[in-house]
């Protein structure tokens, strides 16, 4: 087998799917060194930077690049071809001894540069999937998408309210309803709040000292709510990464911006966590009986609480539905509005059209 210099994988990676990757470690192990050159049009609707972050994160010790390219496709415009080698020898000034595709542009483009062209699965057999079939359906292709991409891709749902409003039961119900579909739906993930946990362990460190001490002795400075936050963001990161195409999250760091004014009375410190959710569900506290579990203590802040977070969505325009009645009223609605963010939210803008080839005898 020919080992070459220095090799060059080049597309839109839109998004990057397991054939892509499959043509990437082919061509590192047969090159010295390999350059990837992700080109990405500005009226698609992935960023250029993710994908050179998610091409980055699964190919280490590759060499990734981007450039825009916003010239139109078309393989049979002698024009055309000057102006995108004309992008690519800009993102890649360096000599390509050989150029890895898996597309019939491979010849020309290895030929413009100089180079040989090692055609890599043109029949997609090791990996049955295309970019077109990823953007058509990215559900039904989840298993060829790597972590990175599935935790851009994830559609985020957040359950959160005021204390004994069944975020819990709602959010563990809306996970369960999609895991009943089966499918890549069977593995959908449930990220429980991080506060409680970490509310439990502060009263456990009070009872070490003071065994008869109750939640309402537990003093929280202002500087633990933000690595309250970051710690709910992470779990919830890590679990998009390995799920199904749907999230859902029992609060998340949004909300302990409410918690923080809860027990302290004051404004959070800073700016809250970025944001990646796509759905907000609130529950209303209207006739849900309060239940003391031991780490609540608020009834009478509970009308407050769900005023505050309703505020708070709407000012920072955030997605989301009130839920109230019975709790099986409350999953139907829920699960109404995440279908609507399914069906919304999995889908991808065309990419630039390729020109058909010109007709026989024709200029």
């Amino acid at each position: 087998m020919s080992r070459h210099g220095h090799g060059l994988v080049l597309g839109k990676f839109y998004p990057p799917h397991a054939g892509h990757h499959h043509l990437v470690r082919t061509a590192a192990a047969r090159c010295e060194r390999l350059t990837v050159l992700v080109c990405a049009a500005s009226v698609e609707s992935v960023p250029l930077a993710d994908r050179v972050a998610w091409m980055r994160e699964v190919h280490p010790g590759v060499r990734v690049v981007g450039a825009v390219d916003d010239h139109p496709v078309d393989l049979y415009d002698e024009a055309v071809w000057d102006a995108h080698m004309s992008v690519f020898t800009m993102a890649v000034p360096e000599p390509v001894h050989a150029v890895y595709t898996s597309e019939e542009y491979g010849d020309e483009l290895a030929r413009r540069l100089g180079a040989v062209h090692v055609c890599v699965d043109p029949d997609r057999a090791a990996f049955p999937v295309s970019g077109t079939a990823v953007r058509r359906d990215a559900a039904g292709c989840w298993d060829f998408l790597a972590a990175p991409v599935r935790a851009a891709l994830t559609r985020r749902v957040v359950v959160l309210g005021a204390e004994s409003t069944g975020t819990t039961t709602l959010s563990r119900a809306l996970a369960e309803h999609y895991r009943a579909r089966g499918g890549v739906w069977g593995r959908t993930r449930w990220v429980a709040e991080y506060g409680r946990a970490y509310s439990e362990r502060r009263l456990a460190e009070l009872r070490a000292r003071r065994p008869e001490a109750d939640f309402s002795e537990v003093a929280f400075a202002s500087g633990e709510f933000p690595l309250i936050a970051r710690e709910q963001a992470a779990r919830e990161e890590a679990a998009a990464r390995d799920g199904s195409p749907l999230l859902v999250c029992d609060t998340d760091a949004f909300a302990t911006t409410v918690w923080h004014e809860r027990y302290l009375a004051t404004p959070y410190p800073g700016a809250p966590e970025p944001r990646t959710q796509h759905l907000w569900i609130l529950t209303d506290h209207t006739g849900v009986p309060f239940e003391d579990d031991g780490l609540r203590d608020g009834e009478h802040l509970r009308p407050w609480m769900t005023e505050r977070f309703r505020d708070g969505l709407r000012r920072t325009g955030r997605p989301f539905l009130e839920v109230t009645g019975p709790h099986e009223q409350r999953l139907a609605a829920a699960v109404e509005a995440v279908d609507a963010c399914l069906d919304e939210g999995l889908s991808f803008a065309d990419p630039l059209p390729a020109q058909a080839p010109p007709a026989p005898g024709g200029r």
